[in-house]
């Protein structure tokens, strides 16, 4: 009896892997739902296949034209003639047409960014600034300049307040000692136009400590010494 109970609860080794029960199954899944897999498989080949055609038809030859548009806005804007850069002259297109009729391409994105200057350049303060919020880049100096730009019209607007976060966003947006310590002493001087000298304060020794070797850096001693007057 004991050697019948011990066979009973003894545990049995585990089968082998039947190859080709599961070559079954797997047919039996697929041919359950073959439709689903193939509209699967389908999206992404679709998807793909998609993605190339768009770059190749549509995305890159939109990227061509913004390109042609924009030459003769861009040879305005070098000579200073905002308007017609702005609007073009009648024959060739300025940056707004560029803007709207091919925004989404590197040339439009780069028109919304020049559009923005050349409206601040005509005292449109508001325009420029909602348009330079429409620009976006990676670029390390470009960026940041957009946003010290919009902190500039915002002091021409008297809105102190949101100058002052648009010269700290572009001042921390990078520690270039390019556009870093521009826009950080704009910042700390507009914190002085609003009486937060406090503030002020610890922007100036932020660009002393970071950017000792730039104009604003070796300038900040100088102004250090004028607040700590006031205070005293």
């Amino acid at each position: 009896m004991a050697e019948t109970k011990d066979k009973a609860t003894t545990p049995q080794p585990a089968t082998n892997f039947d190859l080709e029960q599961s070559m079954h199954k797997a047919e039996d899944f697929f041919v359950k739902n073959k439709n689903v897999i193939t509209i699967a498989v389908l999206a992404v080949v679709v998807g793909v296949g998609g993605f190339f055609a768009y770059n190749r038809f549509v995305k890159q030859p939109n990227e061509n034209k913004a390109q042609e548009m924009i030459f003769h806005a861009q040879n305005y804007f070098a000579v200073d003639s905002f308007k017609l850069a702005l609007n073009g002259d009648g024959n060739n297109y300025g940056f707004l047409q560029v803007v709207n009729k091919y925004g989404g391409t590197k040339a439009g994105n780069l028109a919304k960014y020049s559009a923005g200057v050349c409206y601040i350049r005509m005292g449109e303060y508001q325009k420029g600034i909602d348009m330079l919020k429409s620009f976006s880049s990676d670029d390390l100096l470009l960026q940041p300049t957009a946003l010290g730009l919009i902190g500039d019209a915002y002091m021409e607007l008297n809105k102190t307040a949101e100058g002052i976060e648009s010269y700290k966003k572009a001042g921390h947006y990078n520690d270039n000692e390019l556009t870093a310590p521009v826009y950080l002493f704009r910042a700390g001087m507009a914190l002085e136009k609003a009486g937060k000298a406090q503030e002020a304060i610890s922007i100036y020794k932020e660009i002393k400590e970071k950017f000792p070797l730039t104009n604003e850096g070796r300038e900040m001693d100088k102004y250090l010494a004028r607040l700590g007057d006031v205070r005293n």
